[in-house]
């Protein structure tokens, strides 16, 4: 298990500005993607997936934009707000049906 941990890599992020960086790289390298992830210490899969969102947002594939993606999360995010509000309504209708009576 040990072995294990030392190979994970601990989860870190990038701005924006560095992923485009990245994808423009590949575009205008002669290098594979691999080469580009290996070269910048990256994971191929986390610049592939770069890649394929940027061509998402550029027309060049099909699937939801960054931006359609950004809305998404921000619209279930208040769903399950909205879903704990009315709960705690719920609750608090049914405690004080039972405190009337």
């Amino acid at each position: 298990m040990e072995a294990m941990d030392q190979q994970r890599r601990h989860r870190r992020s990038f701005t924006d500005e560095y992923k485009e960086e990245v994808v423009e790289l590949c575009r205008t390298s002669s290098r594979s993607i691999a080469g580009v992830a290996r070269d910048l210490d990256l994971s191929e899969t986390a610049v592939r997936r770069w890649v394929a969102q940027a061509e998402v947002d550029t027309g060049r594939r099909e699937g939801p934009t960054t931006a359609e993606r950004e809305e998404l999360a921000r619209l279930r995010k208040e769903v399950r707000v909205l879903r704990e509000e009315r709960d705690i309504l719920r609750r608090a209708t049914a405690f004080f049906a039972r405190e009337i009576r």
